[in-house]
């Protein structure tokens, strides 16, 4: 199963991407990246190659459109005119494999410092060379154009040019935000979002599909499985291979657990952001239950890298239902005590009521996915756009918002919480026998006592993890519904066992994007509240 592509001349991509959005209803640029065709026999000319990828207004169906570049200096037309999340989409690009964008309204440096030389996702950059920062930027080059946009001067209109961020346990990592105030008011922001750079995606080049595995836990350490999940399903619809229903079965009970840790730390660290310490308590304690019990299960409390191509590294273990349900009715009674002190009070309805609203316009047009999506009022979750996992044949709802402000993106949470809950516990109910991993000795490692006993065994073993797990060539986009949104891996295989190029599309970074536009116009203790709620992880969103 590989995705089809429309190959467009590069002259043509501003034209040819509005036309998809504007005629077409393609109204959703979920990613822009790049492939440095050196190591493959493509001419010269075509060294790189820009794939976007669209999604319907209606979410069932995506459009990938491939440009070759003859001139990676030159560059093509950007079409952040057309799409906001364009902007540090481009950027990004631009960062990574040095393509240019015409008419980009900021085009520089993202993932990598400023001192940085040269561009780490091409081929030809050594992955052992490192480059270290010795000078912080000012960002003054993001926040005068800003400035001059809004009719503003620094001096004649009195303004305070002050950090939000780093060093700031509200920063939620080392985001930084450049903010123009006047009084207390957010007149203007540019963000930085920090180097915290592991090379997540140069190393998927260099190790095989199983050993990249323990990689995607660090992307959204808040629920890690679901990286792993995101990526073995990417894998595996590849291969065009479906899971015993047993191994289909405990990926979506991990998932949806996952599902609930992220989002009980996003409310908790959102509510002490707001001096609410009962309520983080009471919403934080049960996520250590929750991380007994995957402990038990996977060996590691944070980072689990308990899931494999075809299936997961063991099966559930005696007596793991009841301890599931315990830590199902701790997170309960943390929800329902928590919603008690908040739900009719005025302090923290008056704090976040109104506070930075997304409309559906340009929630679409940020790139937006997940529950700060559903928050603005559209009704797009993979669960039920894309059913996979059995997931159309489980009882639960879709919880929607209204307005998309901070208070509706923080309560679409702790319902979806409750609806997470009621999946886990209709799964484990229906729980079947029978295996965990599919059968097929070209995918699955043999049983321990297998390869202690037979040199068949012993010799399939060391060729997996040697070689790794073939995968056919080709390339494709896959999607999951993850805590934060869509998160998305776009795989280029070569047919060997080592990926070619796999390209992470982390919900969090276009999140981020659209974070200083939105702050505006409203005070400095607003935008705490609502970086908060749009739950911003940092390993993810700069990888």
């Amino acid at each position: 199963m590989m995705s089809n592509f429309i190959i467009i001349d590069s002259s043509e991509i501003f034209q040819t991407i509005k036309d998809a959005k504007e005629k077409d209803g393609f109204t959703l640029l979920l990613d822009i990246t790049c492939i440095d065709n050196l190591d493959k026999s493509h001419p010269a000319s075509t060294r790189f190659e820009l794939v976007y990828i669209l999604r319907h207004s209606g979410f069932k169906e995506t459009k990938i459109y491939k440009v070759a570049v003859a001139d990676e200096e030159v560059g093509v037309e950007s079409i952040s005119a057309l799409f906001a999340s364009a902007e540090w989409a481009e950027r990004e690009v631009y960062d990574q494999y040095g393509i240019n964008f015409a008419n980009h309204k900021m085009l520089k440096r993202l993932l990598n410092h400023m001192e940085f030389v040269g561009h780490p996702l091409r081929k030809d950059y050594e992955i052992t060379k490192g480059q270290y920062c010795t000078t912080s930027q000012d960002l003054m080059d993001e926040m005068k154009p800003l400035l001059k946009d809004r009719e503003l001067d620094m001096n004649k209109d009195d303004l305070m040019i002050v950090n939000l961020g780093p060093s700031h346990p509200a920063s939620h990592g080392t985001i930084r935000t450049l903010a123009a105030l006047d009084g207390e008011k957010i007149v203007a922001a540019a963000s930085e979002i920090g180097y915290l750079h592991r090379g997540f995606e140069k190393s998927c080049e260099n190790h095989n599909y199983n050993q990249i595995i323990p990689y995607t836990d660090r992307l959204n350490y808040c629920s890690a499985l679901m990286n792993n999940i995101a990526f073995a399903k990417t894998v595996e619809e590849m291969m065009d291979i479906t899971l015993p229903d047993r191994g289909i079965f405990i990926r979506v009970i991990l998932a949806e657990l996952s599902r609930v840790i992220d989002h009980l730390v996003c409310l908790a660290a959102g509510l002490l952001d707001m001096g609410g310490q009962t309520n983080y308590w009471y919403l934080f304690n049960p996520r250590n239950d929750a991380y007994d019990f995957l402990s038990k299960l996977t060996g590691a409390r944070l980072t689990n890298s308990y899931m494999r191509i075809g299936g997961m590294t063991h099966d559930l273990y005696d007596g793991w239902q009841s301890d599931l349900e315990d830590v199902l009715t701790k997170i309960d009674f943390g929800i329902t005590e928590s919603l008690k002190m908040i739900t009719h009070n005025r302090i923290y309805n008056d704090r976040i009521q109104d506070i930075s609203p997304v409309s559906v316009k340009q929630a679409i047009s940020y790139g937006f996915t997940g529950p700060n999506l559903r928050a603005s009022g559209v009704a797009y979750d993979l669960r039920f756009a894309k059913p996979h996992y059995y997931y159309d044949t489980f009882d639960f709802d879709m919880v929607v918002g209204s307005v998309g402000d901070t208070y509706d993106r923080m309560m679409v949470r702790f319902e979806e919480m409750n609806e997470s809950m009621k999946i886990i516990r209709q799964a484990v109910k229906r729980m079947p026998d029978g295996d965990i991993n599919v059968s097929d000795r070209r995918i699955t490692m043999p049983k321990k006592s297998c390869v202690y006993g037979g040199i068949e065994d012993m010799m399939n073993q060391f060729m997996l993890v040697t070689e790794g797990v073939k995968v056919p060539e080709g390339e494709y986009y896959g999607a999951f519904e993850a805590a934060n949104g869509e998160l998305g891996f776009y795989i280029v295989s070569d047919g060997s066992g080592t990926p070619y190029k796999v390209k992470v599309r982390p919900p969090s970074f276009y999140h981020m994007a659209a974070y200083p536009k939105i702050i505006e116009n409203y005070q400095v203790a607003d935008a705490i509240m609502t970086l908060g709620s749009l739950n911003i992880i940092a390993g993810e969103m700069d990888r």
